[in-house]
């Protein structure tokens, strides 16, 4: 039987629209991702993989039993089936720029979207790559699709392959990693793995051990509602006294736009409301609780402060929690680091270990019992409609998950 290239299957996937909502309540957050789901319980039927589902929360579950005649770990495989809510993710049409000259490269000269070198320096090293990108009007879909598209590639080749060492392999594709909720309707028990790998990062041979620490935060900023015309000396305007708020908060120091590396920051990233209720939403990110804690204690001192400007206002400070730096889990488990190191070594890239300004399902996981870091996609500008990832970096990382099966089933 003629399986399907990795590049077939990602350019399959991709066309799928799964874009998530961070604003809904349901779960998944949106039906459309159970498409991809429901493309991709089929293709692991045909590969003769076992014990293959899709769970009623939408989880892509399926194993791969291994061809070792001793007893041999349980690995996991992840990805997740979502895009970002930020970029519409809908009528994707992906464009393959074949043998990539190191150019700045047009992805839609209407639309004045254009990949600079200047501003993408990984770009100077895919000379000779075909490079895949959206055509300027949406996001790729490379996180993660290029990540399922990859464990599917390493599957395919340890299906028409049976001498390769493999150890039992878990399968699982998750809805909703997008919004923070990846793993809220799933177990370690029904994972019923050793010790896992999303495979969800960027740079070709790197390995991510570290993740930020997470919190949202709503700030909800009561006035007191009049009609306009009888206002004076009245009316407190919930949707000013948010305004001020936002406008106090640091200008050149801990937000998105200012920090990298290990700085923390705080991002309004929505406001809603009206004259008597006003509502902000923010994502807290430190890669130390500490660090966190002086985050939300900066907002509640900001808001506190305000609203004491504008009498008969009130505020009121609601975290919640996201998710913890796995390497605190992962720290303890260092063969699992170790044996992708090598892995990556293998496919002859020199292993790195990274931090994400970010999370991924293997944060939580690692705390639910479930050691979990993130291996490369090969995947950059996740998000974005500059969104683009080279083939055969997509390639380099499917070598790389089977190098890692067969270090678990032979070491």
């Amino acid at each position: 039987m003629k399986y399907p290239d990795i590049l077939e299957r990602f350019l399959s996937y991709v066309r799928i629209d799964t874009q998530s909502s961070d604003t809904s309540e349901s779960f998944p957050s949106t039906a459309k991702q159970r498409d991809l789901a429901a493309k991709l319980k089929p293709e692991l039927e045909a590969l003769g993989l076992s014990d293959v589902q899709i769970t009623p929360w939408s989880y892509v579950l399926a194993t791969l039993p291994t061809n070792q005649p001793r007893k041999v770990p349980t690995i996991a495989l992840l990805a997740h089936l979502d895009t970002s809510p930020d970029v519409s993710g809908a009528g994707v049409e992906p464009k393959l720029h074949e043998n990539y000259q190191g150019q700045d490269l047009v992805i839609s000269e209407s639309d004045n979207v254009v990949l600079k070198v200047s501003e993408n320096p990984y770009l100077k090293e895919q000379a000779g790559k075909t490079i895949i990108t959206a055509s300027g009007k949406t996001l790729l879909g490379a996180d993660n699709k290029a990540g399922i598209a990859e464990i599917m590639d390493a599957l395919t080749y340890l299906v028409e392959h049976p001498q390769a060492p493999r150890p039992n392999i878990r399968v699982v594709f998750t809805p909703d990693e997008e919004t923070g909720r990846g793993v809220e309707h799933i177990t370690a028990a029904e994972i019923g793995a050793d010790c896992g790998y999303t495979v969800d990062g960027e740079k070709p041979g790197e390995i991510e051990d570290e993740t930020f620490c997470a919190d949202s935060l709503e700030l909800t900023v009561t006035g007191i509602n009049v009609h306009p015309g009888m206002a004076k000396g009245k009316l407190v305007n919930a949707v000013k006294v948010a305004a001020r708020i936002i406008d106090k908060l640091p200008k050149a120091a801990l937000s998105p736009e200012t920090t990298a590396d290990r700085e923390g920051y705080v991002h309004p990233h929505q406001v809603t409301g009206n004259v008597e209720t006003a509502t902000i939403k923010f994502l807290i990110r430190d890669f130390t609780v500490k660090g966190l804690k002086r985050c939300e204690k900066k907002i509640a001192g900001i808001a506190r402060r305000v609203t004491a400007q504008f009498p008969g206002a009130r505020s009121e400070v609601k975290v919640i929690e996201s998710y913890r730096n796995m390497k605190v889990v992962l720290d303890k488990h260092p063969e699992v680091l170790a044996k992708a190191e090598k892995a990556i070594a293998m496919a002859g890239y020199t292993p790195q270990r990274a931090s994400i300004r970010g999370g991924t399902d293997g944060a939580r996981l690692s705390f639910m019992g479930l050691p979990t870091p993130n291996l490369f996609t090969g995947g950059f500008n996740f998000h974005s409609k500059q969104e683009w990832i080279a083939l055969e970096d997509m390639k380099k990382a499917s070598e790389v998950i089977v190098h890692l099966m067969r270090l678990w089933a032979t070491e």
